[in-house]
């Protein structure tokens, strides 16, 4: 990773698992780091833990800020906050989620996982895409990174019932909202690049990637929300053999945020069923790169989320 002394950098999901060491790793390398999390108290708790492992300090900034994802009204009160005291963002990492939980709804309303994990992310970015647009970014384009899953090649798009009213499994559930991130990852940039007319205008760029299977408390919350003991203690299990560190788990979202990957791009492990070790640029799914699936998404999220795009 380069130096990131001048950058912002907006991490979701910031005070655990992924968000947690990307969060450590943008701030070792200099970049203001704004922890965007649902809880003020567990995200100041993390980066108090972040200062301590550094010594006391780390070179860049940390800044806690609350952003609750299943909140529109929460969204849109960050974005303003941080559009009255920042002059531009070059990282946005739409990293948070939750996986697998029975149903609920969001406060607007929505199935919580496509809430969350879709709509609030697609709401976040597209409020902040005015500070985006005045980044000089990194490689001279601002960076949009939407963190996936290899679960989304188990997503199916049903558009007469997205919000799962009339059926629901969770793990099915899951599968949609991440293939969902990975339409809007992909919509977005075709927007971009037919915005830009071929001159890099607006200088933004939209990157996906997904970690593999890694060890966080994602899948302990999982386990948790089912109220099953022994998924618990498989969850468990199943982390200490196939899961990998966070460390390398991140490296993904890391790597779609400071390399010179092309708009568009997948970062994935590439490894084992790419599932876990080192970066590479890869493919999603078909789904994933279905263009009509992506407008009717698109168009579904504008009106959802009351947030229009410039492109």
């Amino acid at each position: 990773m380069p130096r990131l002394d001048g950058k912002t950098v907006v991490v979701t999901g910031a005070n655990s698992g992924l968000g947690f060491e990307g969060t450590r790793e943008f701030a070792a390398r200099g970049a203001t780091v704004v922890m965007a999390c649902r809880s003020v108290e567990r995200a100041e708790s993390a980066a108090d833990e972040i200062r301590a492992d550094a010594g006391g300090t780390v070179d860049g900034e940390l800044d806690v800020r609350e952003c609750d994802l299943a909140s529109l009204g929460s969204v849109a009160s960050f974005a303003d906050g941080l559009a009255a005291d920042y002059g531009a963002v070059d990282v946005l990492c739409n990293n948070a989620g939750v996986m697998a939980i029975p149903r609920s709804e969001t406060e607007d309303g929505f199935e919580t996982q496509f809430g969350v994990n879709h709509l609030g992310h697609f709401a976040l970015t597209g409020r902040l895409f005015d500070l985006l647009a005045a980044a000089e970014g990194i490689d001279g384009d601002a960076r949009v990174v939407t963190q996936s899953s290899g679960a989304h090649e188990q997503g199916e798009m049903d558009f007469g019932d997205l919000n799962w009213e009339q059926s629901y499994g969770k793990w099915k559930a899951y599968g949609r909202s991440k293939l969902s991130n990975l339409l809007f990852a992909y919509e977005l940039q075709r927007r971009l690049d037919a915005a830009g007319d071929g001159d890099g205008e607006p200088g933004i760029r939209s990157v996906a990637c997904h970690p593999g299977y890694t060890d966080t408390n994602l899948q302990m919350r999982t386990a948790a929300e089912s109220g099953n003991p022994l998924m618990k203690v498989g969850m468990k299990a199943a982390n200490a053999v196939l899961g990998q560190e966070p460390e390398i788990g991140v490296e993904p979202m890391l790597y779609a945020a400071t390399v010179d990957v092309d708009g568009g791009a997948y970062v994935e492990p590439g490894g084992l069923m790419n599932m876990r070790g080192h970066p590479t640029v890869g493919r999603s799914n078909d789904a994933s790169y279905d263009r009509d699936d992506a407008r009717k998404l698109w168009e579904y999220s504008t009106e959802a989320t009351d947030v229009e795009y410039p492109v």
